[in-house]
């Protein structure tokens, strides 16, 4: 399977990142951003990749959720190219009838098998993950 993404320079240290799909999203690499570094879009696609997957787990359990956040934490290198060593993923969850058992196989299935960020990162970064349940 092959996906063309686009990268577009707007101005500055200014961008526009257009999916296969036409949707876009401001990137910057500027301290005075306009949009997201690229650096920490990384983050936001491994989140969002594993959010993806833990509702869709979570539907097929028959718990759908009413609620999830996934905030993730990452250390890099202090040198350049700086990499991602250590991602922690944190994720709040509610929904009826959530167990802890239902909760953790789902991110396990996600990061392990499904998400293709995780897939991606997992040989460079240590990715940790944590959950609360929100009743």
């Amino acid at each position: 399977m092959s996906v063309t993404t686009t990268v577009r320079w707007i101005t500055d240290r200014h961008f526009l990142g257009v999916d296969s799909e036409d949707h876009s999203v401001v990137l910057s690499g500027q301290k005075e951003a306009i949009g997201v570094k690229p650096s920490q879009m990384l983050l936001i696609a491994l989140a969002s990749c594993s959010s993806v997957d833990v509702v869709e787990i979570m539907e097929k359990k028959r718990k759908p959720l009413t609620m999830l956040e996934v905030s993730a934490t990452g250390e890099q290198d202090p040198d350049p190219p700086w990499p991602y060593r250590r991602i922690h993923l944190k994720y709040r969850l509610s929904g009826d009838g959530l167990t802890e058992k239902a909760v953790s196989q789902a991110i396990s299935l996600s990061l392990n098998k499904y998400c293709s960020v995780a897939a991606t990162v997992r040989g460079v970064a240590e990715i940790t993950t944590e959950f609360e349940i929100i009743t």
